[in-house]
C-alpha cells in the first residue's frame, strides 16, 4: 500500500535563536513546534510519513532536526541547510549526509537580494558534492528566480531539483501572468518537480478553496500529476486556516484527478524524489 506524505513541514525551538525571521510579531508562530504538536494533524489527515525542512540557515539546526527525525517514527527524511558557498562546503555536506536521514539541502533563495546566485561558479563543487552524495535540491523561490532556476537545472542535469511552495505566486492580488508563464516554461523545458504547499499563506486571510483553484490547476497542467507533491508547510500554515483546512482544500481542487493520480501527489511522488523506502 502507498504511504501518504507531507513533504514539507517544519519543526522549531525559539530558544535556539537561530531564526531570523521568527519575531514575537508572529504571535501565532513565536513558539516552539515539535513532533507531538504535529501528530494530531497527521493522524486527522491520515498522513503517514513526513519530510522535515529546514526553517534556519545554520548547519546547527540541520543537526538539531536530524536528531529529531532520528528519535520521530513518523519523519522519514530532513532536507538541510549549507552554505553551499563555502570553501569547504562538499566536506560539510559530506559530513552531514553520514546521517542516513538527511535526503536534501535547501538555501533560502527567496531571502537572497541576487536571484541568480544560484547560478554563481563559486557553488559547483557544493552541486557536484550533492549530486554524487543522491541529494536533492529543494528551491525556496519566488516568480523572479524562475528564470535563473532553469538555466541552473541544465547546468546540474544530476542534481534532482524541487520548487517549494509553487514558486509563491502572489494570490493576494491576482497578479499571477509573470509566474504562471514562467513556471509552464520551467516545468516544460527542466525535468523540475514541484510542491503543492504554501499556497493559503499568499492568499487572503478569508481564503476560500475556489480562491486557489487557478493556481492548483496551473502547478497539475504544468507539471503533471507525476511530479507534483503535496505539503503542508505546517506549521506556518496555522496563519492560514490551519493543517487540515488546507488538506481538505488541496483534495477538492484536486477532485478531477484519477484515485492513482491523487495517490501520486499525496505519497508516491515525494517518496520517489526523496528516496524513501517503500515508494508505493
Amino acid at each position: 500500500m502507498t504511504r501518504t506524505i507531507d513533504s514539507h513541514q517544519h519543526f522549531w525551538s525559539v530558544a535556539r535563536n537561530d531564526y531570523g525571521w521568527l519575531t514575537p510579531e508572529l504571535r501565532g508562530l513565536y513558539r516552539d513546534f515539535g513532533p507531538v504538536d504535529l501528530e494530531p494533524h497527521l493522524k486527522a489527515a491520515c498522513i503517514d510519513a513526513t519530510v522535515l525542512v529546514q526553517a534556519a540557515p545554520t548547519e546547527a539546526e540541520t543537526r538539531y532536526l536530524l536528531d529529531i527525525a532520528n528519535a520521530t517514527s513518523y519523519v522519514s527524511a530532513v532536507v538541510g541547510w549549507v552554505d553551499l558557498a563555502a570553501p569547504d562546503a562538499p566536506d560539510r555536506i559530506a559530513t552531514l549526509a553520514v546521517d542516513g536521514m538527511l535526503r536534501g539541502i535547501r538555501p533560502m533563495l527567496q531571502n537572497l537580494p541576487d536571484p541568480a546566485w544560484i547560478l554563481g561558479k563559486q557553488l559547483k563543487p557544493a552541486l557536484k558534492a550533492m549530486a554524487e552524495l543522491n541529494l536533492c535540491f529543494d528551491a525556496l523561490v519566488k516568480p523572479v528566480h524562475l528564470q535563473p532556476l532553469l538555466t541552473f537545472s541544465g547546468q546540474n542535469p544530476d542534481l534532482r531539483v524541487v520548487i517549494d511552495h509553487g514558486a509563491k505566486p502572489d494570490i493576494r492580488s491576482g497578479d499571477m501572468k509573470v509566474w504562471a508563464r514562467e513556471l509552464r516554461i520551467l516545468a516544460h523545458e527542466s525535468p523540475v518537480h514541484c510542491k503543492l504547499s504554501g499556497l493559503v499563506t499568499e492568499a487572503h486571510a478569508d481564503w476560500q478553496t475556489r480562491d486557489l483553484e487557478y493556481c492548483v490547476h496551473h502547478i497539475v497542467e504544468c507539471f503533471g500529476p507525476d511530479r507534483i507533491m503535496w505539503g503542508s508547510d505546517w506549521p506556518v500554515v496555522e496563519l492560514a486556516g490551519g493543517y487540515r483546512r488546507w488538506h481538505e482544500a488541496a483534495n477538492d481542487c484536486l477532485r478531477e484527478l484519477s484515485i492513482d493520480e491523487r495517490a501520486w501527489i499525496f505519497g508516491s511522488n515525494a517518496a520517489r524524489f526523496y528516496g524513501l523506502a517503500r515508494a508505493g
